[in-house]
Parts: C-alpha cells; sequence; structure tokens
C-alpha cells in the first residue's frame, strides 16, 4: 500500500523591505508613541490645567490689542479724569457709572493696568520661548557631541561648562547684563548662556544611554557615518528628557527675567514687563496694593502653568511609569 503523501506547500519569499518601507515603519512607531504620550498626557488633570492656562496666556499675547482697551505706554492724563495709582474700577460691581472703567486700576504714571498686564503676556511668552530655544539648541549639539565621541571632547567640552555652572545662577546673569549694558535682550542673552549646561548635560546623558542600544550598532554594521547615526538614530530618541527640561525651563526663564527686571537689569520703563512693573510700584504694597498684586499674579499663573505642563510631560514620556501602570492594570 503506498502511503498517502501531503500536498506540497510552497512559502513565498517575501522581497527586502526598501529604504522608503523602512522610513515608513519609523515614522508609523514614531507616530504611534507621540499618540500614546499626548493620551496619557490628557488624562493627567494637572496637565490640562497647564494647558488650559497656556492657551488662555496665548490667546492673551495673539489678540491683545484686541483685549486691551488703551495703549499699554498711553498715558491717561488730559486723555480721562483719572487719578494717579486710582484703584480698580468695574461697573458691574458698583464702580460708578460716569467714572471710567479700569478693571485693574492705574499705575503711578496714570497708564491702564489692565492693559499693561496684557501686553506683558507678549513680553513673558517670548522671553521665555526664545530664551529656551537659544539654550536648547546651542545646549543640544554640545550634549550631543559630548556624549558621543567622549574622550578629549568629551572632557574639553564638559569641564567648560562645570565652570558655568559653579557660579551661582541668577548672580552669573547679574554679572553678565552688568557688563553687557541693562535691557531686556541682554537679559534673555544672560540667562540663555547660563542655561546653556543644564541641556547640554541632560543631552549628554541621553546619547550616553542611547548610543549602546543594539540598533546603533546595527547602524555602524550598514555604514552609517557618525553624524547619520547621531542626528538621525541617538537625538531623535534622547528628544524625550530634554523636552521635560525645556518645558520647566521656559517657566525659569520668564521667573529670572521678571527678577532682572525687578532689579533694573532687565526691561526698562515702559516697556510692559511684570517684573519692571512690580519695580516701580514696589513701594506701593499697602498704599496701592492692586499695582503689586496684578502683575505678580500673572507671574504666577504663567510660572504654575509651564510647571504643570512640565509635571504631565514628565510623566506621559517617562516609560517606567508607563510600564508600571501598565503592569498595574494587568
Amino acid at each position: 500500500m503506498v502511503p498517502a503523501t501531503e500536498p506540497a506547500t510552497t512559502v513565498a519569499k517575501l522581497p527586502p523591505l526598501d529604504d522608503a518601507a523602512d522610513a515608513n515603519i519609523g515614522d508609523y512607531r514614531a507616530n504611534s508613541l507621540w499618540r500614546l504620550t499626548l493620551r496619557r498626557l490628557f488624562r493627567q488633570r494637572s496637565a490640562v490645567i497647564g494647558l488650559i492656562l497656556l492657551g488662555l496666556l496665548l490667546f492673551s499675547a495673539i489678540f491683545a490689542p484686541f483685549i486691551a482697551p488703551y495703549d499699554p505706554e498711553k498715558v491717561l492724563i488730559g486723555v480721562e479724569n483719572v487719578k494717579k495709582r486710582a484703584a480698580p474700577c468695574i461697573h458691574l460691581l458698583g464702580c460708578p457709572a460716569d467714572q471710567p472703567q479700569h478693571i485693574m486700576g492705574i499705575d503711578g504714571n496714570v497708564r491702564d493696568q489692565f492693559s499693561r498686564i496684557i501686553y506683558g503676556t507678549r513680553v513673558s511668552l517670548y522671553v521665555g520661548l526664545l530664551t529656551v530655544s537659544f539654550a536648547v539648541i546651542v545646549g543640544t549639539l554640545l550634549g550631543a557631541i559630548s556624549g558621543y565621541f567622549g574622550g578629549l571632547v568629551d572632557n574639553l567640552i564638559m569641564r567648560v561648562l562645570d565652570v558655568v555652572l559653579a557660579f551661582p545662577f541668577l548672580l552669573l546673569a547679574i554679572a553678565i547684563v552688568s557688563v553687557l549694558g541693562p535691557g531686556l535682550t541682554n537679559a534673555m542673552l544672560a540667562i540663555a548662556i547660563i542655561s546653556i549646561p543644564i541641556y547640554a548635560r541632560v543631552t549628554r546623558a541621553s546619547v550616553l544611554s542611547v548610543r549602546e542600544m543594539d540598533f546603533i550598532e546595527a547602524s555602524r554594521a550598514l555604514g552609517a557615518s557618525n553624524w547619520q547615526i547621531l542626528f538621525g538614530r541617538i537625538l531623535p530618541n534622547s528628544l524625550p528628557p530634554l523636552i521635560v527640561v525645556a518645558t520647566l525651563g521656559i517657566a525659569t526663564a520668564i521667573l529670572d527675567t521678571a527678577a532682572l527686571s525687578f532689579i533694573g537689569l532687565g526691561a526698562q520703563p515702559p516697556t510692559p514687563e511684570w517684573g519692571s512693573m512690580l519695580a516701580i510700584e514696589r513701594n506701593q504694597v499697602f498704599s496701592a496694593p492692586h499695582l503689586v498684586f496684578f502683575p505678580g499674579l500673572a507671574i504666577m499663573v504663567t510660572v504654575l502653568a509651564f510647571n504643570l505642563l512640565g509635571d504631565g510631560l514628565r510623566d506621559a514620556l517617562d516609560p517606567r511609569l508607563v510600564h508600571g501602570s501598565g503592569a498595574a492594570k494587568e
């Protein structure tokens, strides 16, 4: 009896993936990662509060000419019957209808406080974003080169940055601005310079971790150059901690700029900057408290918004917290 033979099965050999297909897979994985990160971010109540506050601040900065009822630098003497450092006047809260409405009062130079607060949002966001962007770009380049190449290059770059970190942060900023001269631009430059070592060290630590992974060795084996590996493979995988530090750094930059303006080294009058507004009216804490309360409140809300968002990003991008929450659910 002849045994029955099983029909032969043919296995189709798939063609190797080309560069375009490989890139598409990489883009899909990256997009999936960012979608997952955003989903985790929006699940955190504190991060959502931070995003809402930032949205309101951005709205105020963009539409300041439509929101502010007056020119922030315009003196109202001869324009309206108002007094210097007049208290807030809101008609809906009982302020006489024959008096002009100024919901945050009048400052010592007879200017509308609310208009200056609104335009001050523009200045603060501009300072924070531009300062941190400059520091992140320079610090990331230095940290990436230092961490990837190591050796003499690493020692040279990091020792110079260690010297900068050895000085107190704000004291070094004051010294730099004192040399360059007072002004908002010089204050931003000083804060950016002394922030570079922070981002360089964060990037270096991430690069040192990523460069030892298997896919980096595979890229080397395929003949990729050092610069292709560094900027095409390592840096994109080193971004999460840098994003968190940069978000928190914006809050620090805004706060430090306000501090420099408060001591007369940052924005100069009549620029509507919150720290400068506090400095001008600092002696009126008891006689006209609204003149220091509202600028201080604006600084607090802005810094709080970026801190809440930074904490949320840290939790959303931390793989240990992600895996821990997944294990807990299982």
